[in-house]
């Protein structure tokens, strides 16, 4: 996994990280890069920090610091040498770079009247690595079938962050896309047409529009638009019949679920919380789930290495928990 975002890293970072472990290389889902401070990696196991030398340490002391110069290079190669030009990705805290691939920033920001217009001094970087798993949904959405409809229920994802949904909804897309339900009532069921939201360019790491993941034959994808305001295009201009959509949480995103609900679209909705309780506490996702916008809650974490979910229908969810059952195939990602 490493080898895929090699190209975004200064030289000298690179050859400390090629010199980590092939069998780390392999896993590695996150690079942290903190100016003065030790240099981390993290994979689905745990965390280490990292020194000149790529040993893998348990205690930061001897671990690589990246430099001041070293960063700046890091900002100038996510930037494109241009800090005008990803403004507003700067104010979001975040670059998405071609291969789905984010890079979260920290450091100082700038304010206008009271509202964070930017990030300046930038002094953290976190390379989180996207991956593709296809299978990854084979277990969960059989669950999620309306044999009825002859389509999915519409459902809301949810787990804390990096546990795995996005890479459990880019699959979703490109199953159902492609008729693959895993259900034996449906095995002559077609496609769906599908419309994914990305709004941060992960789901399908579109270049130029296109999509560089496999999300399916009879996918469409409206990228690096507004969660709210895409999927109210992609029901006027693409008809979807499924729309998926990505870390919900704004006010606007909820009332566009409605809208497409009310107009016949199941819905994929995936959002961070620990758990349904938790979901229920908060202001947008209570409200969805007081009226009725999804028949699933699916909770998802993942363990040893593989995707864990609890399935529950909305109507019912507070009942006593289900057992968790396995809905991935070994090596599910973390992004998302």
């Amino acid at each position: 996994m490493l080898k895929k975002v090699l190209h975004l890293l200064p030289s000298e970072l690179a050859y400390v990280l090629c010199r980590i472990p092939d069998k780390i290389q392999d896993v590695i889902e996150e690079i942290r890069i903190r100016e003065g401070r030790p240099l981390e990696i993290s994979t689905s196991q745990g965390f280490w920090f990292v020194s000149g030398t790529g040993k893998l340490l348990a205690k930061p002391d001897e671990a690589y610091k990246p430099t001041p110069e070293l960063c700046r290079k890091m900002q100038e190669r996510v930037t494109n040498h241009s800090l005008y030009a990803m403004e507003e990705e700067l104010r979001r805290g975040y670059i998405t770079v071609a291969g789905g691939h984010r890079i979260g920033l920290a450091g100082r920001t700038i304010l206008e009247q009271g509202h964070v217009r930017g990030i300046r001094d930038i002094a953290a970087f976190n390379v989180r690595i996207a991956r593709e798993v296809i299978g990854a949904a084979t277990g969960l959405l059989p669950k999620l079938v309306d044999l009825q409809r002859q389509t999915l229920q519409s459902t809301l994802i949810i787990a804390p962050p990096q546990q795995g949904k996005t890479t459990l909804v880019r699959d979703l897309a490109r199953a159902v896309s492609c008729g693959a339900w895993g259900h034996p009532a449906a095995s002559d069921w077609p496609g769906r047409k599908v419309g994914i939201i990305d709004e941060r360019s992960e789901i399908a790491a579109c270049v130029r529009g296109v999509p560089t993941f496999n999300v399916g034959p009879r996918t469409d994808v409206m990228d690096a638009c507004p969660k709210a305001e895409g999927m109210m295009m992609m029901l006027r201009s693409m008809s979807p019949e499924i729309i998926i959509v990505d870390e919900i949480g704004r006010e606007e995103d909820g009332a566009a679920i409605l809208d497409a609900s009310h107009a016949g679209v199941t819905v994929i909705a995936t959002a961070h919380a620990k758990d349904l309780e938790d979901a229920r506490g908060r202001p947008l996702l209570g409200k969805l789930l007081e009226a009725g916008a999804f028949q699933h809650i699916v909770e998802l974490r993942r363990s040893g290495g593989s995707l864990m979910s609890r399935v529950l229908p909305a109507a019912s969810a507070g009942r006593a928990p289900a057992a968790r059952e396995p809905t991935a195939v070994k090596g599910g990602g973390a992004s998302g």
